[in-house]
């Protein structure tokens, strides 16, 4: 059975000891569609316990929606703590978008080619939407 992933805002703890300056929440919304919601940098000390919790909730979720508005620096663990869990989830046959992410995630995403892999929303709404068709 795979971990449950926190319900509630609150800092993740490091796997080397003490906190890391990442918080994620789980929101389920209606038509299956789990909602993340990451908070802070996503760097090479807070990377393992996203990835822990990405591949927690891609284990259990076939359309999930990934709210990167409030994550201020991505550095590159903390984009493949993003993508793997992401294209697991796209290889058994479901779906994930990344949602608003700021300037510089953003340019992180496309240098990377991993917009490619994963879309890109901007508008809430279209986000849903790419989530619920076929």
């Amino acid at each position: 059975m795979l971990p449950e992933a926190p319900k509630s805002k609150g800092l993740l703890a490091s796997p080397f000891g003490g906190e890391i300056a990442v918080s994620i929440a789980v929101e389920e919304l209606s038509a299956g569609i789990t909602k993340v919601i990451l908070t802070g940098r996503i760097d090479f000390d807070s990377a393992p316990a996203v990835d822990s919790q990405m591949n927690a909730i891609a284990g259990r979720s076939r359309a999930i929606l990934v709210d990167l508005q409030k994550v201020t620096f991505l550095g590159s663990v903390g984009l493949r703590a993003l993508v793997a869990p992401g294209l697991a989830v796209k290889n058994k046959g479901g779906k994930i978008v990344f949602f608003g992410p700021n300037e510089m995630v953003e340019k992180v995403l496309k240098v990377s080619g991993s917009d490619t892999l994963i879309p890109v929303h901007h508008d809430l709404e279209s986000a849903l939407h790419a989530l619920k068709d076929s």
